[in-house]
């Protein structure tokens, strides 16, 4: 859905009808009625399968179905209209003290039904497709949103904003996230190329190929992903693969609390990122999540591999 920015759908008024000359009384009452109808015109918010979903009014009572989307709502200046998020909704601080209607596995429709959202926003990659289905059974205006590449938030939190009627709040929003985006691109635009592996998960070995919002997000910053062609979004992988394609640099989630995830790749110290000390870690909050917080991910990454790069030299492809 990048790219695609919801609109107030046109009334059909064809004002070819009334001559200048004849803009009486009858006329003048006539233009009172339309603008009280436009007032109210009915919004189309793009869906991630590429149809729309039209709102007959703006949004009042709104349930969210992914931590992300949670910050996206706050982000847009319409916190005050969300109603219910799920587990492991965190920022900003006011989303905690929310209800929970589930998680991203397992949505609690009995609640939702109780909370009677006007709008329900769920993440189509992370949700129960049946779950959204039923609500969308039940009569419930379902708004199925999926980000693929960081240029897609802004678009997202003004749409959100245009649903919620916060637009004045969400453009601005939008327009510095975007101004965020735009500066990254130009500052490392024309920096060597950083190979790395990201790993999501020691045991068993996950990564993330290019389509990955996350490795879409560090190639803003010049880095390459070292698995980017592989056909999942999240594959399991060998220990050997990695050894075998020798990143410059390693880059896992930081978890509070969690033991540092890359430390074991030190058992092979003829690994470049191990020579390097390019054994990096970005909050995993931050970069994981589709959401402004992930422009704060970007910046810090691109810091990280400046270093990679001052600490070897890495001929630009």
């Amino acid at each position: 859905m990048t790219g695609r920015v919801a609109r107030i759908l046109p009334l059909r008024i064809l004002f070819a009808w009334f001559p200048i000359a004849c803009l009486c009384g009858a006329s003048l009452s006539f233009l009172g009625t339309f603008t009280a109808q436009a007032a109210f015109a009915d919004i189309e918010l793009p869906q991630a399968n590429g149809g729309s979903l039209i709102l007959p009014a703006q949004a009042t009572r709104i349930v969210t179905l992914a931590p992300n989307l949670a910050e996206l709502v706050f982000a847009a200046g319409a916190g005050d209209s969300l109603r219910a998020v799920v587990e492991y909704s965190n920022f900003p601080p006011k989303v905690i003290e929310l209800p929970r209607v589930g998680d991203a596995f397992r949505i609690d429709l009995e609640r939702i039904i109780e909370l009677e959202p006007d709008l329900v926003i769920g993440w189509k990659s992370g949700n129960p497709q049946t779950a959204l289905l039923k609500l969308e059974q039940l009569g419930f205006k379902v708004w199925q949103i999926e980000i693929t590449r960081p240029e897609a938030i802004a678009d997202v939190v003004e749409n959100i904003a245009l649903a919620a009627g916060t637009l004045d709040h969400g453009t601005q929003t939008s327009a510095k996230l975007r101004g965020r985006l735009r500066n990254l691109q130009r500052q490392y635009a024309h920096r060597a190329r950083v190979e790395f592996f990201y790993q999501i998960a020691p045991r068993p070995l996950y990564t993330i190929n290019g389509q990955h919002i996350i490795s879409r997000s560090l190639e803003v910053c010049g880095g390459h992903n070292i698995f980017a062609d592989l056909g999942s979004l999240a594959p399991q992988i060998s220990r050997e693969s990695v050894i075998l394609a020798n990143p410059h640099a390693m880059i896992a989630p930081e978890i509070a609390g969690d033991p540092p995830a890359l430390a074991d790749w030190k058992r092979w110290p003829q690994l470049q990122a191990v020579q390097n000390d390019a054994l990096l870690y970005l909050p995993a909050d931050d970069i994981s999540r589709a959401a402004p917080r992930l422009l704060d991910g970007i910046e810090l990454a691109c810091k990280l591999l400046d270093e990679v790069r001052s600490r070897q030299e890495i001929i630009e492809h």
